[in-house]
């Protein structure tokens, strides 16, 4: 197999590109067509991400440049733009028209007094804004970054929401009163609040409290000068990206705001560049990220069209980049799969985003360097980790999850992973947030009871997987379709076991059968002495019902609609002793953070240590 880390982009990144006018083009490598064999990518730096500034340069002339030079050494922005008029009092200069939308349902929820986060309904009234106050993660991301505006925009007219927008603003500015103190101030909660309160001036700003009214514009103006000197200092990430869209939104909605406007361009552009993988997936991994990666950048292109100014063609670029990836990770039912702690978040949101961003394209069938790969036959969608998990740096609610894979058959999930670690907190009690990120959360193989990537706390990830290597290719069967097989293999168990994990999945052309193999090779000659314990899990999806086979030897799985799949293990125990097949309890929690009991089938027994073999297949039976 070839070795894989992180693949080249594919043809769409370089059709993108190439739209750009004047702007110099990046080459880059073609994805295979469906049904073609693929060829093997030249192995490339694991964190190496699409230098898009060198692909689009923010372009501007002698005087721009001196201005955004002036910027950043500390003149204020009225000095530059009006150095002889007397500066303007803060205002929000133009209305934004979004296209995103809302949750209408957690916007109704406000208006009734709580804020209903991860499937969890908190009183507003009782809720701690303080700077000292400890809330979940998840929790403190939709409160301190407003994201909760667009909800109750979603919900009701202006003039009905204003009240409540007013509400819990005050609350949120009475407990923050010093810039800096507390989580609300990481640079990108500060940065998606400052975009929020800009998109959506109007019903913040729209109340009957004047005095209110002014500490509003007053801390988006103070906001907007702290962003200013901390962007630049944030570390690459979807973090950068948002403190930077809350200076250019600020740059463009605020008096005498071009100069921060042409400074928060460059380094915009720079950290969207550092943020996101060749093919357009970002290096979190987490398809949620991606998703809100999209909505950001639309909710800026509104606030260029708002102040009309064209905005830099890299924004428009990277958007359509970002698109085919997520798009890559939906199942039948339109559903986004259980990747790096996120739910299956529901169709209906993931439409809303892409329908926002105007952009029209189809999945990216290899997602090789966010390392998602996807497979569709018939009915059947197959979505496959071959990557090694996020670097730490990068890191939103890591997972050890390489080498897992989904299944669905329409509209129905077969295998799916539990998901739902970033929603601990809501529904989901936070004390299991940390189980939810294990390898034995995932439908992939186990060895010891180990994770294959050490799970850190905060969501931080250790040592474990490092490399994978990765072959794809079309398979031909006189009188069928051609099958498609991916062999994948991870080197997370090597040092500490000596074993590394070697996964091989083929599915039929026509969607009915998948075939699967785990085989445990020694990284030494001959291998180790001795046994080691081992688990085979298939974390089954919501409402399929499971019978063992008399024999133990498999199982028949019911899908909620009647569909019927069945379940085989190899007849070769390839090096194991003692294999057992059982069904166990599971969870699986879905898009809005409720979690639902399930069931797992469970190969387990003794592998030896100098290596073992182990088969099974899923058939579609009726």
């Amino acid at each position: 197999m070839a070795s894989l880390l992180r693949s080249p982009a594919a043809t769409r990144a370089e059709a993108l590109v190439e739209r750009v006018a004047d702007a110099p083009v990046l080459m880059l490598g073609s994805a295979p067509e469906p049904g073609a064999e693929a060829t093997p990518p030249p192995v490339e730096e694991p964190s190496r991400a699409l230098a898009l500034s060198d692909v689009i340069a923010v372009r501007s002339g002698p005087g721009e440049a001196l201005i955004r030079l002036a910027y950043r050494i500390g003149i204020p922005g009225h000095a530059i733009a009006a150095p002889f008029r007397r500066p303007q009092a803060t205002r929000v200069t133009a209305t934004v028209e979004s296209p995103n939308r809302g949750d209408r349902t957690a916007g109704t929820a406000l208006r009734t007094g709580h804020f209903l986060i991860h499937g969890a309904r908190l009183p507003i009234a009782s809720f701690d804004f303080s700077v000292s106050a400890h809330h979940a993660p998840g929790v403190e991301r939709v409160v301190h970054s407003f994201g909760w505006l667009a909800d109750l925009a979603a919900s009701a007219p202006r003039t009905d929401g204003a009240a409540v927008a007013e509400r819990i603003a005050g609350l949120w500015l009475h407990a923050h009163t010093t810039p800096g103190k507390g989580p609300a101030w990481e640079a990108e909660l500060a940065g998606l609040r400052l975009v929020a309160w800009l998109v959506h001036a109007p019903l913040m700003l729209g109340g009957n409290d004047k005095g209110l009214k002014a500490r509003l514009l007053a801390a988006i103006a103070e906001t907007a000068g702290w962003l200013d000197k901390h962007a630049p200092k944030e570390p690459a990430g979807f973090g950068q990206v948002a403190a930077w869209a809350g200076v250019v939104a600020a740059g463009l909605l605020l008096p005498h705001g071009k100069p921060r406007r042409l400074f928060g361009e460059a380094g915009l552009v720079t950290a969207l560049g550092d943020m996101v993988g060749e093919d357009g997936g970002v290096l979190s991994r987490c398809p949620a990220a991606q998703l809100e990666a999209i909505r950001l950048l639309t909710d800026l292109i509104a606030c260029y069209a708002a102040a009309a100014v064209t905005p830099p063609p890299a924004l428009a670029v990277m958007r359509e980049l970002l698109v085919p990836p997520l798009l890559a990770l939906r199942h039948g039912d339109g559903a986004l799969g259980c990747w790096q702690g996120q739910g299956a978040i529901p169709a209906d949101r993931v439409n809303a985003v892409i329908e926002a961003s105007g952009v029209r394209t189809r999945p990216l069938a290899q997602a090789q360097g966010w390392g998602y790969q996807r497979i569709r036959a018939g009915e059947t969608l197959l979505q496959f980790d071959t990557a090694p998990p996020p670097r730490s740096k990068h890191a939103r609610t890591g997972c050890a999850s390489t080498l897992a894979f989904e299944l669905s058959d329409g509209p129905q999930r077969i295998i799916v992973n539990c998901g739902g670690a970033a929603l601990a907190g809501g529904q989901v009690p936070a004390r299991i947030g940390q189980g939810l990120r294990a390898t034995a959360a995932f439908s992939t193989l186990v060895l010891d009871n180990a994770n294959s990537t050490a799970v850190l706390l905060h969501g931080k990830l250790g040592k474990g997987v490092e490399a994978v290597e990765l072959d794809r290719r079309q398979i031909a069967r006189p009188g069928f379709r051609e099958a498609t097989r991916i062999e994948a293999a991870h080197d997370g168990y090597a040092g500490r076991f000596g074993l590394t994990h070697q996964r091989i999945l083929t599915l039929s052309g026509d969607g009915t059968e998948l075939a699967g193999e785990d085989i445990l090779v020694p990284t030494s000659r001959g291998g180790k002495r001795g046994k080691i314990g081992f688990a085979i899990r298939f974390h089954l999806g919501r409402g399929v019902e499971v019978q063992l086979a008399p024999d133990k030897r498999g199982a028949s799985l019911l899908l909620p609609d009647g569909r019927l799949w069945q379940f085989r293990l190899g007849g070769d125990r390839g090096g194991a002793e003692d294999i057992t097949l059982h069904a166990e309890d599971s969870l699986w929690v879905d898009g809005d953070g409720r979690p639902h009991a399930t069931e797992q089938l469970v190969i387990e027994g003794l592998a030896l240590r100098s290596g073992g073999q182990f088969s099974w297949r899923f058939k579609k039976t009726g």
